[in-house]
């Protein structure tokens, strides 16, 4: 017994070591060593605390107190999940007038295309997409005053030291104003859309610290930083309730109301200086103050917390949180990147959770800032979506699967509409799945499997007849679409995809487009996967997806490597389609090996994309899907250098946002897809039999891992 107890003891130490995960990791220490320090009002260094459905994000003061200096940095936001707001339809604009023809096989297909010309259809067309939109539902900020009255400028504060503790969600500030020194705590309850700030300062005493909070107007604008002041007579916003220690206001603009509650460890006073403009000031003499903030649909007659329960939950949920699922270390790398990704990876998991872990899927820009009109992508839901799985965090995932129930009626309308069977998705949607006008969004498919994706790692982590039957409606519908939208070309003997489509490289006109690879090689595996869930509640295999399984066209190759598209012929010698998203990479990478792959072919392909590609003209998520590829190939070297390309889509700023350029300073899909290629580097994938297949061998990496799931 004693030889046999030294037997396993040595092999764990051999085994285990090998496969990352021997010693449990520090993940207090991994944490912390990617604390966060501002020195300076950075805009582009904004830090915000939330819970995934609602965020509050500020500037070095602790709160938002220079909404305007910010607007073209990381914004000021206040965003939640229940914010929508839609401007009056007083023309009674409606879808149909967005609709426009195009020809695809014999048949007229009805999609919605975005329109320029100056006529009523782009009015209408522009009011859907615009409409309905997300909104900052408040910005909470100081109202600091010199002695000799003057208003505070960016210039007056000084000496600033800002920490965000990852650990527990809270945002330390310290500066100095008017030669006093000012300390802020900031903090978000991890289930209530409510904000607790404590603020030390002789400023108190002498009445040159206030609170102010400004509603801002929504804008029919791409892009809302949340500091528009105009408009004020087209929006109510009124004190409802103001007691010694308590401070209620009322929003109301069209179709949305709402309340912001001020709750404080002083008695206050409070004044109405414009409207939408009150200023919040302690009517005793004190040197501490603390208050909290809420925002809720309905007037809140609970007992408001105070700052101490906020800081005690916002502790508890952290910690779940950092010691819940998956945890990398890279301490001992002598690669001097190693750093540098591990410090991405755990920023990425805050902003994500922070920003996406919403009810419904996230937008680009998560609770910051709206982009696209504060409306979601389904094609990036992917990004956002799928690395909570791997990082062992499914519920997480799953918390945004239940709309796409409520989404379901208008897939079907779309899809019926089209001539085609089952539910097709959109692209650019909204909260209650509505769906709008796009010149791209309405001919892309690849977000149409994303739901069988979705739904299968579900599985995977949870393989019960609940989990089939929760999803199965969903995933049947999604390939009936699928299957109907296949087109057999009697002459080739194969079904099609297209012509009607762009596929996930938007580089290609509809109406000429056919068979990309990616989305090819995606309706294999999400067909066969469908069927594999049809097999799984003991029903038949459905004949309408096998006929197209048995029968999809090959993926597209010339001179040993994988088109773009069927239809591009010319996919790397045309300088257009060698620009955007490298999707061809996505065929292996983002989806498993499949009969439809050849590894050889494959690899040709990564290395001709990675030799002509014009990677300054990519996205952040574009660099993960490098990252993946190769790991797939068993190139780790090539995997490391894709994911931490210099490149400037591929930035990440001191706050952990991915930067894109002036329009997206930050961008969650890149943030998402970093996660979702660290875990297959680390993890691997199905029959993978290597350890840690992204990293290389040569000992420059030290890769210390556990909580990953393997991927597909």
């Amino acid at each position: 017994m004693i030889f046999l107890s030294r037997l396993i003891k040595l092999y764990l130490l051999i085994v285990f070591p090998l496969i990352g995960f021997a010693q449990k990791i520090n993940r207090e220490a991994l944490v912390n060593r990617h604390t966060i320090v501002v020195k300076s009002l950075d805009t582009l260094s904004s830090l915000t605390v939330g819970n995934g459905s609602f965020a509050f994000t500020v500037d070095a003061t602790g709160l938002q107190t220079f909404p305007d200096y910010y607007a073209n940095g990381i914004p000021l936001g206040t965003q939640s999940d229940w914010g929508w707001h839609s401007f009056p339809n007083k023309e009674n604009y409606n879808i149909e007038e967005g609709f426009k023809e195009m020809e695809s096989h014999g048949r007229k297909v009805i999609y919605t295309p975005q329109f320029s010309e100056p006529n009523r259809k782009r009015d209408a067309v522009n009011f859907l997409r615009q409409n309905p939109h997300r909104i900052h539902l408040g910005n909470i900020g100081f109202e600091l005053y010199k002695k000799d009255g003057t208003k505070a400028d960016v210039s007056d504060i000084i000496q600033i030291n800002q920490i965000l503790n990852l650990w527990t969600g809270e945002i330390s500030s310290q500066f100095i104003f008017d030669g006093q020194p000012v300390h802020v705590k900031t903090i978000c309850h991890q289930q209530k859309d409510l904000i607790g700030v404590s603020v030390d300062s002789p400023l108190l005493k002498t009445n040159q610290l206030l609170i102010r909070i400004r509603i801002p107007f929504p804008t029919d604008k791409f892009l809302d930083s949340g500091n528009n002041w105009t408009n004020t007579d087209k929006h109510n916003s009124i004190i409802t309730k103001q007691g010694e220690k308590r401070v209620v206001v009322q929003h109301r603009i069209n179709d949305l109301n709402y309340v912001i509650g001020f709750s404080s460890s002083l008695n206050v006073q409070s004044q109405i200086k414009q409207p939408h403009y009150f200023t919040i000031q302690p009517s005793t003499s004190a040197t501490n103050w603390s208050f909290t903030c809420d925002f809720s649909e309905k007037a809140n007659n609970s007992v408001p917390l105070n700052f101490a329960a906020v800081v005690t939950n916002s502790q508890q949920g952290w910690n779940k949180f950092w010691n819940s699922g998956g945890a990398v270390d890279f301490s001992g790398s002598t690669d001097k990147r190693a750093k540098e990704l591990e410090r991405r990876i755990i920023l990425s998991q805050y902003l994500t959770k922070v920003q996406g872990t919403t009810n419904t899927p996230p937008q680009e820009t998560g609770l910051t800032y709206n982009s696209w009109f504060g409306k979601p992508h389904l094609e990036m839901h992917w990004w956002h979506g799928v690395h909570f799985a791997l990082w062992g965090r499914i519920e997480l995932l799953e918390k945004s699967l239940d709309w796409y129930k409520i989404a379901l009626p208008t897939a079907r309308k779309i899809a019926k509409r089209q001539g085609f069977r089952g539910a097709r998705w959109q692209k650019m949607t909204d909260n209650k799945g509505g769906e709008t006008s796009s010149s791209v969004g309405s001919y892309l498919i690849w977000q149409q499997p994303h739901i069988i994706t979705f739904a299968e790692l579900c599985y995977r982590e949870k393989p019960t007849r609940q989990t089939l039957e929760k999803y199965s409606e969903l995933i049947f519908e999604t390939a009936n679409f699928m299957a109907s939208y296949a087109f057999f070309d009697t002459q080739k003997g194969k079904y099609i995809l297209g012509k009607g489509l762009i596929p996930a490289q938007e580089r290609f006109k509809p109406e000429d487009t056919y068979n990309p690879s990616y989305e090819l090689n995606y309706w294999y595996w999400a067909l066969n996967t469908a069927q594999n869930w049809r097999k799984r509640l003991g029903l038949k295999p459905e004949k309408s997806w096998q006929e197209v399984i048995d029968k999809l066209s090959p993926l597209p190759v010339k001179d040993e490597v994988y088109l773009a598209t069927e239809s591009a012929q010319d996919s790397y010698t045309n300088p257009l389609f060698l620009t955007d998203h490298p999707s061809v990479l996505g065929t292996l990478g983002m989806l498993p090996e499949t009969p439809m792959i050849d590894k050889g072919i494959m690899k040709n392909t990564f290395e001709k994309v990675w030799n002509v590609w014009h990677w300054e003209d990519t996205w952040g998520w574009d660099f993960p899907m490098v990252a993946m590829t190769a790991t797939r190939l068993g190139m780790p070297k090539y995997a490391l250098d894709g994911l931490l390309m210099n490149i400037r889509t591929n930035t990440y700023l001191n706050n952990g946002h991915n930067f894109q350029d002036q329009r997206l300073r930050l961008y969650m899909p890149g943030n998402g897809g970093l996660l979702t290629a660290v875990a297959l580097m680390c993890a691997g994938y199905d029959d993978c039999k290597e350890v840690n297949p992204g990293f290389p061998t040569d000992g420059t990496w030290k890769v210390k891992w556990e909580g990953l799931k393997k991927f597909f």
